[in-house]
């Protein structure tokens, strides 16, 4: 595949949400387990969905606490790496950072899996006070929830 999706448009070939996601960001700690918590919320129950990160990371409590102010939770997921995984079959593979979207074009160069990027920021360089930080992570958890609902959720 190879072919990166336009920004905007859910992905090619998919005709309502696809069957098995997997989210990817740089440490598996922020966007892409808070992304299958969110994902796992408003997809039907058979979709098989995981995240992963392409580097190794450790879980961030930040997360725990805006997944938890919406009824979410990470349960006792720790980040895993794309070489951890249980799975390798993949309908859809959603990167959240630049790094995660190069792993998984060269991951899937000659697989037929449909790879977009959903460009979201680290709120982990956020600073200032709890509540400064926290609202960083916000910003990002609501971010995911509109990714998600318009683009998986909604798509024709």
């Amino acid at each position: 595949m190879g072919e990166e999706a336009a920004n905007d448009e859910p992905a090619k070939n998919v005709k309502g949400p696809p069957g098995a996601i997997l989210f990817m960001c740089g440490m598996n700690a922020i966007r892409s387990p808070m992304a299958e918590a969110i994902a796992r919320s408003l997809l039907p129950r058979g979709t098989y969905i995981a995240s992963a990160g392409v580097r190794d990371g450790e879980r961030d409590p930040f997360v725990d606490v805006v997944l938890e102010e919406v009824g979410l939770s990470l349960g006792k997921k720790i980040p895993q790496t794309l070489d951890e995984l249980e799975d390798d079959y993949f309908d859809l593979i959603v990167t959240l950072a630049p790094e995660a979207h190069h792993a998984a074009l060269e991951l899937t160069r000659s697989n037929a899996v449909d790879v977009i990027y959903w460009p979201t920021p680290d709120p982990s360089v956020a600073t200032g006070t709890r509540e400064q930080i926290l609202s960083a992570y916000r910003d990002v958890r609501d971010h995911l929830v509109l990714l998600i609902k318009k683009r998986l959720v909604e798509s024709p």
